[in-house]
């Protein structure tokens, strides 16, 4: 499986942005796929997850603010990030798990939110 993703820049806080990750390659058999994200100096973490048939997982720091949204046809998934703030500044790594939970990963996208 290969992911690129896609969607990153730089806004100013309480602006929005939305990230794109495409999946290719054996795509038959991601079952999840979802966001994480490293700041400087910091560990990466959990921004969000779905599941093939739609199940959402949030950070609470994220919850009401960033939604995650997956098209299976297009082997696709986005996470819209609104009311962005600066401490949401990463780079935003996408994330699959395989049916028999293989971690594969995209290449990150730079997020940064100006104050």
């Amino acid at each position: 499986v290969q992911l690129q993703a896609s969607g990153g820049g730089l806004v100013q806080s309480g602006g929005s942005l939305r990230l794109s990750c495409a999946a290719s390659g054996s795509v038959f058999s991601i079952n999840v796929m979802g966001w994480y994200r490293q700041a400087p100096g910091k560990q990466r973490e959990l921004v969000a997850t779905i599941t093939r048939g739609g199940s959402t997982n949030y950070a609470d720091s994220v919850k009401g603010r960033f939604t995650i949204s997956r098209d299976n046809a297009k082997n696709t998934v986005y996470l819209q990030m609104n009311s962005l703030k600066p401490e949401d500044t990463a780079v935003y790594h996408c994330n699959a798990v395989t049916i028999i939970s293989i971690n594969e990963w995209g290449q990150g996208t730079q997020v940064t939110v100006s104050s």
